[in-house]
């Protein structure tokens, strides 16, 4: 069934009298449960169709729909809500409050949406019980590892149950055996039937992937199923 649909999405920006068009009619469609690789060199526009995937951003033509909703006429705050209900966020760096410790960045998007105090307790527990860090719930970031803090992280992406995980450069901050270990708690998701889009530029973390797109000068010139890698394989960067 089909989650996320793009129709000819073309962005572009200015830089004083030069335009310069950065996706150039992209057609996509993501199938609920899918894990999903987007690959391509720096300057791509991978991130790009990842911040209009997100709702960070609108494109300059073309049509957008998450869950048959077609996106181009919402309000700014209704976009906002339509964010906190159906995506969650992983970002390289983490994006954690260091003032606030793990439960209270976890809790973060429940306490925007406004749910009760009780409720909030429950679900942030539930999902730091998840990613295995319920421990370390009183944590600060700088208490933390990159590990740790990323696992944070995607318990924050989950805390609100969206229809689709978003992940930029997940593994990027981190060691080989940490980013191992993130990416095997993504696919264990997966396996829940979770959506996840992850943007790389690491093919061994898109060949993990049942699906690659790749990008290049703002176009999708690939989409095809991955081919795993084997045990014996490096799964992140190099020995």
């Amino acid at each position: 069934m089909s989650l996320i649909v793009l129709q000819d999405i073309v962005k572009q920006y200015q830089i004083g009298s030069t335009v310069s068009t950065v996706l150039k009619g992209i057609d996509l469609t993501v199938n609920q449960g899918e894990l999903l690789a987007i690959v391509g060199a720096s300057g791509s526009g991978k991130s790009t169709l990842m911040n209009i995937i997100g709702l960070l951003d609108k494109p300059d033509s073309g049509r957008y729909c998450i869950k048959d909703k077609d996106t181009s006429g919402l309000t700014s705050d209704a976009l906002a809500h339509f964010r906190n209900r159906y995506i969650g966020f992983v970002f390289q760096q983490f994006n954690l409050l260091p003032r606030l410790n793990a439960m209270q960045n976890v809790a973060l998007p429940l306490t925007y949406r406004g749910d009760s105090k009780s409720t909030i307790h429950q679900r942030v527990e539930e999902v730091l019980s998840r990613v295995g860090m319920l421990d370390y719930k009183e944590h600060r970031p700088t208490q933390l590892s990159g590990g740790q803090q990323q696992r944070i992280a995607i318990a924050r992406a989950l805390v609100t149950e969206p229809e689709v995980i978003l992940a930029d450069e997940p593994t990027g901050a981190l060691d080989t055996k940490t980013g191992h270990d993130i990416m095997s708690l993504f696919k264990a998701l997966h396996a829940e039937g979770r959506t996840i889009i992850l943007v790389t530029h690491d093919e061994k973390i898109a060949k993990q992937c049942e699906r690659r797109i790749t990008f290049s000068d703002g176009s999708i010139i690939k989409d095809d199923a991955s081919t795993k890698l084997g045990s014996s394989e490096l799964l992140i960067g190099e020995a």
